[in-house]
C-alpha cells in the first residue's frame, strides 16, 4: 500500500521531532472516509503510536440553525451545517499544541449538544475525518491532508434504498454543495494526497 507508506513517512517525521501530527481525511459523502480512517488507526496502533479520531459530523449544529433558514438548501449544508468559526477556535486552533479539548457533541435524537472534555496530551496523531475539511477556514491546520475521490454514482449507490428515494434533497442540498466545494475550493488541488475509491478497494 504505497499511499499508507507515504502517510506513515510523514507521521514518523513529525513524531521523531516530538511534534503532534494532525491528519485530515477529506472526501464527499459516502466516499469511504470512515473505513479508511479505521484502517489507518489500526495501522498506527500496531506500531504503538497513540492516536485519536475526530469525526466532524459529531459536531454539527441544531436543526433550527441548518434547516429553513431562508438560504438555499445547498448553502445551509455547506455554510451552516457546522459552526465554522467556533470549530476553528475550539477545535482546529488547539489540535497541535493543547492537551485538552472541550467539544460540543450533537445528539440527533434530542437535537441538542452535550459538551465533552477530551484529553489529548499523549496523542501523537490526531485524525480529523469529514466532508469539506479543506475549506479556507480549516485547511491550514492540517499537517497532511488526504482527499478520497469517488464518483457520485458510486457514492450514491452506497446510500440506503430509502435514502435514495429522496433524490430531490440530494439535488437541492447535497450535490449543489459538493459541486461548489469541488469547483470553488478545489480540495483535490489542496490535498497532499488524492486517493480514488477504486484504488482503496484494490488495497
Amino acid at each position: 500500500m504505497e499511499f499508507a507508506e507515504k502517510i506513515m513517512k510523514e507521521i514518523h517525521s513529525a513524531i521523531s521531532q516530538n511534534e503532534r501530527f494532525v491528519l485530515g481525511i477529506d472526501g464527499l459523502s459516502r466516499a469511504g472516509k470512515t473505513t479508511f480512517v479505521k484502517k489507518l488507526a489500526s495501522m498506527l496502533e500496531s506500531k504503538e503510536i497513540q492516536n485519536m479520531i475526530i469525526h466532524i459530523d459529531d459536531h454539527i449544529v441544531e436543526r433550527k440553525s441548518r434547516y429553513n433558514t431562508g438560504q438555499d438548501e445547498w448553502q445551509e449544508y455547506y455554510y451552516l451545517q457546522w459552526d465554522i468559526e467556533s470549530l476553528k477556535e475550539i477545535l482546529f486552533e488547539n489540535l497541535s499544541y493543547s492537551n485538552d479539548l472541550k467539544l460540543p457533541y450533537y445528539d440527533h435524537a434530542l437535537d441538542r449538544h452535550e459538551y465533552k472534555e477530551l484529553n489529548i496530551a499523549d496523542k501523537k496523531v490526531i485524525i480529523v475525518e469529514g466532508i469539506f475539511l479543506l475549506r479556507k477556514e480549516w485547511s491550514s491546520f492540517f499537517d497532511f491532508a488526504v482527499f478520497l475521490d469517488c464518483p457520485r454514482e458510486i457514492r450514491f449507490s452506497r446510500e440506503s434504498l430509502e435514502t435514495q428515494l429522496n433524490i430531490e434533497k440530494f439535488n437541492k442540498r447535497y450535490w449543489k454543495a459538493e459541486d461548489f466545494y469541488l469547483e470553488k475550493v478545489r480540495p483535490i488541488e489542496k490535498a497532499h494526497l488524492v486517493l480514488s475509491c477504486e484504488k482503496l478497494v484494490e488495497n
